[in-house]
């Protein structure tokens, strides 16, 4: 019932008029009081509510929801049998898509959401999911040759963001093995990839992107390293809607070629578009810190690492990738 009420608060808010307690209150069937406590927790969703005597409550600014039409409305022939679910307010897109698999979910279905309440990175880490800023998508994928078709995942994707990024906005991503993306040497999206099944057996995959569209001020104080979004380095307003639909169309591709020829034609792609290409950079795993320079990726989606004029491949896991300096 509390969720309820919140998604039907935030549709009532959403335009950015003036809305009274009390209004709010006979429409939803509960007291003022119960109103003043669920705008507070909007509030600390990462929505700007504010109140004024003898008006009511209203949002700093209007917030245009994701709407399951307009997806649908602008994918590709190629996405237009997947499934698209869109919800307000979510644990975590991954998770939602995870709990489902197998039987309630079907290839390319896809799930987005205006918050998470428990959005997840790699490593653990908390994504910071402010409602109705950014994009969180999540696609479920069967993988019908077992784990090694999980090889080079994280790349087809990461390549799949830089495709909508050209298309929409003729802006190409720098890439950071294994699966940041960055604009203007800042961290702009992220890809979490979660797999389930048995390694020589078809399995199943959910691969999910975080991507910054329009950043609350208050939500990037909580962000513990270098960080943009897309509204800031274009001139024009982002429609959430379309780069959504325009996201599940580009990975479809990418996917689809990924699945017959692996990586094989796109490991040129990332190498143009690799941070750290030729660059002195730190392989952290755990405690341990080895220097060398990247030399790019395999085809199979190993980091290239040159230490001591020798290259040897770094496959994923708990890894982290950096500058030397």
């Amino acid at each position: 019932m509390t969720k309820y009420i919140k998604e039907q608060l935030i549709k009532k808010l959403a335009p950015g008029k003036f809305i009274s307690g009390q209004q709010i209150g006979d429409e939803l069937g509960v007291s003022r009081a119960a109103v003043s406590k669920h705008i507070a927790s909007l509030n600390d969703m990462g929505l700007d509510v504010f109140s004024v005597t003898g008006k009511g409550y209203r949002l700093a600014q209007p917030v245009d929801l994701l709407d399951k039409s307009k997806i649908l409305s602008n994918l590709s022939s190629s996405a237009l049998s997947s499934k698209v679910e869109v919800h307000t307010i979510i644990d975590s897109t991954n998770s939602y898509l995870m709990r489902r698999m197998p039987v309630h979910t079907k290839q390319n279905q896809v799930c987005v959401a205006e918050f998470q309440s428990a959005g997840r990175g790699r490593r653990g880490r908390q994504w910071i999911s402010p409602f109705g800023s950014h994009l969180y998508f999540s696609m479920y994928r069967y993988l019908e040759q077992g784990m090694s078709g999980a090889m080079g995942l994280s790349v087809a994707t990461a390549l799949a963001i830089n495709d909508v990024m050209k298309s929409l906005y003729d802006i190409e991503v720098e890439l950071k093995w294994p699966n940041d993306i960055y604009l203007n040497g800042k961290k702009l999206a992220g890809v979490l990839i979660d797999l389930e099944g048995q390694a020589l057996e078809p399995c199943h995959s959910v691969i999910g992107i975080g991507l910054n569209i329009n950043m609350p001020a208050a939500s990037a104080q909580a962000i513990d390293q270098p960080w943009t979004d897309l509204q800031s380095c274009i001139n024009e307003k982002v429609d959430r809607n379309l780069v959504a639909a325009k996201l599940a169309s580009c990975l479809i591709e990418r996917l689809n070629e990924h699945q017959k020829n692996g990586i094989l034609h796109m490991v040129d792609d990332w190498q143009r578009l690799d941070r750290f290409y030729g660059k002195q950079v730190k392989l952290i795993t755990g405690d341990k810190e080895t220097f060398g320079i990247c030399r790019g990726i395999n085809n199979q989606g190993a980091l290239l690492l040159e230490v001591n004029k020798e290259i040897r491949p770094v496959y994923g896991g708990e890894v982290s990738l950096r500058g030397a300096e």
